[in-house]
């Protein structure tokens, strides 16, 4: 099983003599072939643990294990890809869509080869693939997004992780690239952390959940136990904060694989 294991992870900035700690000792895991959903507020530590797991934040302490080995931080093929919270930031504006996503194939594949790759790819995310000619300057932010993840998955990455990859997008917009996002997930049984500060989001792409807050994971589970029964009061108030939530009344999650756009988690729970 290649479950992305995060094992007392402790991130760490500044000097000895004053240091930061931005994750503080972080047990989780990402279990094969699920959507697990890292939700908090900003600051709260979680794009910090994506960070590290793909080597752009130094591990002051405790391992990030894949399939139970470490993960190799050099070589050009890496098992963990990362789709961040910008799109247009993260492709280069004077390479067409076809480089970007060639750039990240795997070697070894004939001029042909990788033709015939980057169309599957766009075709997946839902692309023309004649957009492959295109700059992404020319495309929209959900567009672009679309293409942030082909190459994601050109990579043919064992574990995916989004940053908040829907939060720089219109609202219109959002609804469409989770419905994606589930789809990948049914057909090629995708493994992702999903981060985002919005837990009505969360419940809608992810099995699991863990809430992080000051660097901590506060309480984590099914979504169906952490969103109708909450145990800690940080979650209670995130789910005070999303529309159909009465104060601090646990609310209760729509059944997985609903139809539609993500909309205000359901009715509160009846107390008789």
């Amino acid at each position: 099983m290649s479950d992305l294991v995060f094992d007392d992870v402790t991130v760490r900035y500044g000097t000895a003599r004053r240091p930061f700690t931005a994750v503080d000792g972080v047990s989780l895991v990402v279990p094969e072939g699920q959507v697990v959903g890292l939700v908090g507020e900003s600051g709260s530590g979680k794009s910090t643990l994506a960070r590290a797991a793909v080597g752009l934040a130094p591990v002051h302490s405790g391992s990030i294990l894949l399939d139970g080995r470490p993960l190799p931080r050099t070589g050009r093929e890496r098992p963990l890809q990362m789709v961040f919270q910008d799109p247009f930031s993260s492709l280069d504006p004077r390479m067409t869509i076809g480089e970007s996503i060639t750039e990240a194939l795997p070697r070894g594949l004939s001029r042909a080869e990788r033709r015939a790759e980057v169309a599957r790819l766009l075709a997946l995310v839902h692309l023309d693939p004649d957009a492959a000619r295109t700059l992404p300057g020319r495309l929209s932010g959900g567009q672009r997004q679309r293409v942030a993840l082909a190459r994601a998955l050109a990579g043919r990455p064992e574990v995916v992780i989004a940053d908040e990859i829907t939060s720089a997008l219109d609202v219109s917009i959002q609804g469409a690239v989770l419905n994606l996002v589930r789809e990948l997930q049914r057909e090629l049984g995708l493994s992702m952390l999903f981060i985002s500060h919005n837990l009505a989001v969360v419940r809608y792409v992810a099995s699991h959940v863990a809430v992080m807050y000051q660097g901590r994971i506060v309480e984590q589970g099914p979504v169906s136990e952490v969103l109708v029964d909450p145990r800690h009061d940080y979650t209670r108030e995130l789910l005070a904060a999303v529309p159909g939530a009465r104060g601090s009344t646990p609310v209760r999650a729509g059944a997985p694989g609903t139809p539609g756009t993500p909309a205000a988690l359901a009715k509160p729970r009846s107390t008789s």
